[in-house]
């Protein structure tokens, strides 16, 4: 039953509200989402801390909600009373949590204010999950036991971007099976990320260049890919490595700007900072490269980069799999070896038509299984499933499988 609209509000809109800890990771990463769910006819809203890009979220139509709260506050009775005032208020019809943080903290709010239906999305199970320090254990405890009680709620789905995540959520009890729904990514505007010729003598007497663009966290491999560019040196391959990203000082497993800058004056290395368009990057790379410790949820990065008809070189690990399909558009790489990491960067650097062969099936890959049109209708979809029917299980359907695999 539709409860009473809210102000300003066509009342025969259903509402959608989006929550996410920062502006910037919804403009990023969730945008596709939106337009998808606006275009489909939903009423939307994003609450989050707004410091960057508030008017362009308004702009898309959207009605932004400012939250005075940070990724790496610790106030979780502050910030559920704040999520909760804002859920009465504002008596959405379902609730799109975005990350960890929102997820834990807004299922508490959407089951204290009667939120008819949930998506609790995680983007890669991250630094609690993946990081080995002390702290990451600590919380690794009390975060499960969230999940265990709040994400798989009986209106409620959590949205993952691998099945590899899936099973490590099932296996250890923390979501039931039939609550989790797996969608790969958030989409690429395939018209904006279009195939880019590689830089004129990159076959040639230039020095070809391999690009990472990531934030620049520790478990994320920039250090190996760094030890990685050292070992072709010394063995006389030329070339240069450019560190596209800005080191994200709310993330605990940050890497310091001290050891940025040491990078970025070792020969052939660059480090660049962020960069607002990083086709900019592209255009310049001949290959992209990105190799986490794990943790990841399908890396926004390598969808652009292959979008671009790059080849990729990149971690044998959950998240990167669903991208870099070994021997079609990549080559992978195991973790944390810097040296198999040279190698693989060896091989493509001396073959021109590899590289070529690998970026157009990277392209094509994009093109088939990752469109922001396909993925903004597998989201609208199973909003619809939920508002139709908020307790109903979800279908265990077989994964959806990826053109590059199939035979």
């Amino acid at each position: 039953m539709r409860r009473s609209p809210v102000p300003n509000t066509p009342p025969d809109r259903l509402r959608i509200l989006y929550l996410v800890t920062e502006d910037w990771y919804f403009w990023s990463h969730r945008l596709p989402m939106a337009r998808a769910a606006r275009d489909a006819g939903f009423d939307v809203a994003v609450a989050t801390r707004v410091t960057a890009h508030g008017a362009r979220i308004e702009a898309e139509g959207f009605r932004l909600l400012p939250l005075p709260w940070r990724r790496r506050s610790i106030a979780p009775f502050r910030e559920i009373a704040a999520i909760l005032r804002l859920y009465r208020t504002e008596r959405p019809d379902l609730v799109h949590h975005v990350a960890v943080k929102p997820s834990v903290y807004g299922a508490v709010a959407a089951w204290l204010s009667g939120v008819p239906a949930v998506v609790n999305a995680i983007a890669g199970l991250g630094y609690v999950f993946t990081a080995r320090d002390l702290k990451a254990r600590l919380l690794r405890l009390p975060l499960g036991l969230a999940f265990r009680l709040l994400l798989g709620r009986r209106n409620a789905r959590v949205l993952l971007q691998n099945p590899d995540d899936r099973d490590v959520l099932t296996r250890s009890g923390l979501v039931p099976r039939d609550r989790i729904r797996i969608v790969r990514g958030s989409g690429i505007d395939t018209d904006w990320f279009r195939p880019l010729a590689e830089p004129e003598g990159a076959i040639g007497d230039a020095v070809p260049t391999i690009a990472v663009v990531t934030r620049m966290l520790k478990f994320k491999g920039v250090a190996r890919l760094v030890e990685a560019q050292q070992i072709l040196s010394r063995r006389g391959i030329a070339c240069r490595l450019i560190l596209a990203g800005a080191p994200d000082g709310e993330n605990p497993a940050a890497i310091d700007a001290a050891t940025l800058t040491a990078w970025g004056q070792l020969p052939g290395v660059e480090w660049r900072g962020h960069v607002e368009d990083v086709r900019a990057i592209w255009r310049q790379a001949v290959i992209a490269a990105f190799v986490p410790l794990g943790g990841e949820g399908l890396p926004k990065t390598l969808l652009e980069a292959a979008a671009c008809g790059r080849p990729i070189v990149a971690s044998d690990v959950a998240g990167c799999r669903e991208i870099a399909i070994d021997g079609v558009n990549a080559l992978l790489v195991p973790p944390d070896d810097a040296p198999a990491l040279a190698d693989a960067l060896a091989r493509l650097l001396a073959d021109g038509a590899l590289r070529q062969r690998l970026g157009a099936a990277g392209r094509h890959l994009v093109e088939t299984e990752f469109s922001a049109d396909r993925i903004g209708r597998e989201t609208v979809a199973l909003y619809r499933e939920l508002l139709a029917d908020p307790g109903s299980p979800a279908p265990d359907a077989v994964d959806r499988p990826l053109m590059a695999r199939r035979g």
